[in-house]
């Protein structure tokens, strides 16, 4: 016999006395097996043509007996919502694991960034001031970040966007990329972070000129 699900089998109402509360049910196999309305789980009587799948079993007197009928609509309607839940924990957990995975390459960029300017200091091809501007901002910036969530969910007074762009520009870009995988903020609106990636490139760009000849002593010179 055909099975829908593990010791479940399908089959089609084909007899039903109303007034004795029985009737019969012909298997995919083509046997007739007996119910009695008490296993059937719907809050109706039976119809006769329906589907329904149920478990075989036998009577008292070892002759074969339906038990636990179900609508076969019901059933596939439950398997459908716990095939949902199923993928539904899936994609959850997926989406969990690439964020995490993220979270580790955003951090080991972060700590390279830095640890790059530290080397280059190291080396003299680079200001300690560069590095300790890049370490504040980026502290300020993450502190923006931080402040701004906050206000989010508190219906407070919000730090503009422009804000965030300017801190992320001028130095801050890995406190804000910090804030944005372990805050959650700002992660989501593609218009932010097509903006973020151009202060991170407006700010890469100001970096090598500060490492061309002459960059340093301008640099040096403002300062």
């Amino acid at each position: 016999m055909a099975k829908l699900m593990a010791n479940k089998q399908q089959g089609r109402v084909t007899k039903w006395q109303d007034d004795k509360g029985f009737g019969f049910i012909e298997t995919e196999a083509g046997e007739s097996v007996f119910f009695h309305v008490s296993a059937f789980k719907a809050q109706r009587r039976p119809v006769i043509g329906e589907e329904v799948v149920f478990i075989v079993g036998y009577d008292n007197q070892r002759r074969l007996q339906a038990k636990e009928v179900q609508e076969l609509s019901f059933v596939q309607q439950k398997m459908a919502q716990k095939n949902k839940q199923i993928r539904q924990r899936n994609h959850k957990r997926n989406a969990q694991a690439e964020f995490e995975a993220g979270q580790k390459k955003r951090l080991f960029l972060g700590v390279g960034f830095y640890g790059v300017l530290i080397l280059l200091a190291v080396m003299n091809k680079l200001s300690w001031l560069v590095v300790g501007w890049y370490a504040v901002l980026g502290m300020i910036t993450y502190t923006m970040y931080a402040k701004d969530k906050a206000a989010a969910q508190n219906n407070d007074w919000r730090t503009p966007e422009m804000t965030l762009h300017i801190l992320s520009a001028l130095g801050g870009w890995v406190g804000a990329m910090v804030a944005q995988t372990y805050l959650r903020h700002k992660s989501q609106k593609p218009e932010f972070r097509i903006a973020y990636y151009l202060t991170v490139i407006i700010n890469m760009a100001g970096l090598l000129f500060i490492l061309a000849d002459g960059g340093l002593d301008f640099l040096e010179e403002l300062l």
